[in-house]
């Protein structure tokens, strides 16, 4: 019984020194590190959600406007470029690697837009089901990425300031001294918006409807 209660007394030092650490904030780093990196998980994920929707709509777009080869190879050109460059948490902190990310997703962006406005010129893709469906995806997709990045730059934001000020500070050069900031996501101002299509403009004068007999996927 008394080696029970020494023992237990030995441990008391141990779990106030737990607990004192606790309420300085010795967890927040790392806490802060987690969440940052999961909001960047999400950021990928809606971007791969929107690489995942293009191919079927450069098809449907294709069978109602293949004089628009040079955008359509834009666009999947882009894509490849897009889909080609990753970016894991634990790269985060350079911030060459986050930009060429952003750049990419922002070109993409900026050929999907010039694939849209083309689109304004064939009135009868506004019946074709599957456009109209995917064209919906993709702008719902555009906002949840717009969602995304902001939530992922609040929390890099938030473990940036963590790391600069006390007591977050104290903690970083001492039991976190190898933890780095991360940077932050710069989208192009191009890319912050969905695309949008306009399906009241127009042919241009002289120019008939263009009519297909292709089939949509």
């Amino acid at each position: 019984m008394q080696r029970s209660i020494y023992s237990a007394l030995r441990l008391l030092p141990v779990a106030a020194l737990a607990l004192g650490l606790s309420g300085c904030g010795v967890n927040a780093i790392p806490t802060k590190e987690e969440t940052a990196k999961a909001k960047w998980a999400d950021v990928q994920n809606y971007y791969q959600r929107r690489a995942d929707l293009i191919p079927n709509l450069v098809s449907t777009v294709q069978g109602y406007a293949k004089q628009e080869r040079a955008v359509l190879d834009e666009v999947t050109q882009a894509r490849a470029s897009a889909t080609a460059i990753k970016v894991d948490a634990s790269q985060l902190g350079d911030a060459a690697k986050v930009q060429q990310f952003a750049n990419a997703q922002g070109a993409l962006s900026s050929a999907l837009s010039r694939l849209m406005v083309a689109n304004e010129r064939y009135p009868e893709l506004k019946s074709n089901a599957n456009f109209l469906a995917l064209q919906s995806q993709l702008e719902g997709t555009e906002n949840r990425i717009a969602v995304a990045r902001n939530d992922y730059n609040e929390a890099v934001r938030d473990y940036n300031t963590t790391l600069h000020t006390f007591p977050g500070v104290l903690w970083a050069s001492t039991l976190y001294h190898s933890e780095k900031p991360m940077t932050p996501f710069q989208a192009a101002e191009s890319s912050q918006a969905a695309p949008k299509v306009n399906f009241d403009i127009a042919p241009p004068a002289g120019q008939p409807p263009t009519t297909s007999n292709a089939t949509t996927k």
